[in-house]
């Protein structure tokens, strides 16, 4: 131990350095599709000893910039896959933009480092402020949250039993604070504290996992979770749209399910130009399983088009239109000042959409449904908001713009987190994967193989009830989280 610390007080800027990024690519490994939960608190620790070891907030800011380097460089390079591959981007604009969306994302736990230099007792205000930064980058710009160091924790980690209390950026807090407790093991002398610290979370979180926070409500429901597999190439070719729409109906027809779900944007022509004929089919088919078909298409509505679920079969007709959407992706922020890149360099369909506004779960199949779209269930605030009225989550989803990425095992990863903050069933329809049937507890029950048209089926039980975290949202962590800044200040 001593050998460690000796090292790193002694090594140079820039071994500290390339130290710093390895550790955050390392960090990687933690979350989907690898799952290695433990190595998080390894790396962490590693990295809060470094920065004990640095004199300056300045020192402490490259170093917190490094590792953000090779966390986000090496979780979210599949950006590079979807601006290059499908979106038509040059590459070098491509790998530029990717890199400039990496480097903005490492300003956040580099400025936590800064800060946490700036507070004092760096162990103990490193864990808040890097959480609260977590949380900044979930709301500003309109937030990228990915790889938010709690869901690295979710499903088989003690920790997850504190996500229905207080949500994936609590966790990040206490798996920041298991870290710093492992880095005290090596550089104090009092060890008792540290060993304490490990206990009550590992303990802490395995009790909390026995709680049922929520209660089944009616019988299981059967259902058939679609996955075309239709490539992102030809997704929006006209030429392929009616081999498209012929695919999925014969899918649909194979299915004797209650609740049949079909991904986001799988009907690739807006909803009026659909042959009623076609939309008919699909309900007599839903009806006569005495359920309903729900369905992802792009709606049209007073010169506006939204990224929509529609729902068809033996309720009345209902949508839920996405609120949340993708910048650049789904919309152009600043059009006046970006709108050049879309005219010039990048070629993605339906980027100009417009927002829903409701957040009332759909009744369909017997179910109160809560449906998000894409990476609106990476937001569990949000996703809280149709809560407790919706009683079962659907994720309708296109991760095909990411190619053979880890991308979709991150993203069901999501749902896996947002399933155990509510204490809900959550079924993922999506393209190309991962299309899965999740149980409350995080636990993936079934599975589709990623690129393979696939019709996943199963059932679904529905559940009542609020967890704390529905209660509260994020504010419980945010409150805690100022307060234990205050006290670390007043004790300085």
């Amino acid at each position: 131990m001593r050998v460690i610390t000796a090292w790193l007080s002694q090594a140079s800027w820039m071994q500290q350095t390339v130290l710093s990024c390895l550790l955050g690519a390392l960090t990687v490994f933690g979350f989907a599709p690898f799952n290695l939960f433990w190595l998080p608190w390894l790396t962490l620790a590693a990295l809060l000893l470094l920065w004990q070891q640095a004199v300056t907030p300045a020192q402490v800011f490259r170093l917190g910039l490094a590792f953000g380097l090779g966390l986000y460089g090496v979780g979210i390079y599949w950006i590079y896959i979807s601006l290059h591959t499908f979106g038509g981007m040059p590459w070098w604009f491509a790998g530029f933009c990717t890199f400039c969306l990496c480097a903005f994302m490492a300003l956040f736990p580099a400025l936590a480092a800064y800060l946490a230099k700036k507070v004092g007792h760096l162990l103990w205000s490193a864990p808040l402020l890097w959480a609260l930064s977590d949380w900044v980058r979930s709301w500003i710009f309109t937030g990228f949250p990915w790889l938010t160091l709690g869901y690295s924790q979710a499903p088989d980690s003690p920790l997850s039993g504190f996500l229905p209390v207080v949500g994936v950026y609590g966790v990040s807090t206490l798996l920041m604070l298991g870290a710093a407790s492992l880095a005290c093991l090596l550089i104090t002398p009092q060890r008792k504290p540290a060993f304490i610290m490990l206990a009550l979370l590992w303990l802490g979180g395995s009790l909390l996992t026995l709680v049922p926070w929520t209660q089944p409500t009616g019988k299981p429901v059967s259902v058939a979770l679609l996955q075309g597999n239709i490539s992102q190439t030809i997704k929006w070719s006209p030429e392929h749209a009616e081999q498209t729409l012929r695919q999925y109906f014969d899918m649909v027809q194979q299915t004797q399910a209650q609740l049949i779900v079909l991904p986001e944007t799988a009907l690739p022509v807006l909803l009026d130009q659909l042959a009623p004929s076609y939309l008919d089919a699909l309900k007599q088919h839903a009806v006569q399983q005495k359920g309903d078909l729900l369905v992802g298409v792009v709606e049209s509505k007073q010169d506006q088009y939204f990224n929509s679920a529609i729902s068809l079969g033996s309720s009345p007709t209902q949508s839920y239109s996405k609120s949340h959407l993708v910048p650049f992706g789904e919309f152009i922020p600043l059009k006046s000042l970006f709108g050049w890149i879309y005219r010039d360099w990048l070629h993605m369909p339906l980027s100009d959409l417009s927002r829903g506004t409701s957040k009332q779960p759909l009744l369909i199949a017997g179910q109160k449904v809560g449906v998000n779209i894409c990476y609106e269930d990476v937001f569990g605030e949000e996703i809280a908001q149709q809560l407790p009225q919706a009683e079962l989550l659907v994720n309708i989803s296109n991760d095909a713009w990411y190619g053979q990425s880890f991308a979709a095992d991150q993203h069901m990863q999501f749902s896996q987190v947002r399933a155990i903050e509510t204490g809900r069933m959550v079924l993922r329809s999506t393209n190309t994967g991962a299309t899965a049937i999740i149980d409350k507890n995080g636990q993936v029950l079934q599975h589709a193989p990623h690129d393979e048209a696939v019709i996943l089926t199963g059932e679904a039980q529905s559940y009542q009830g609020k967890t704390p975290y529905v209660w509260w949202g994020n504010w419980a962590f945010l409150v805690l989280s100022a307060a234990g800044l205050i006290w670390i200040r007043v004790r300085r």
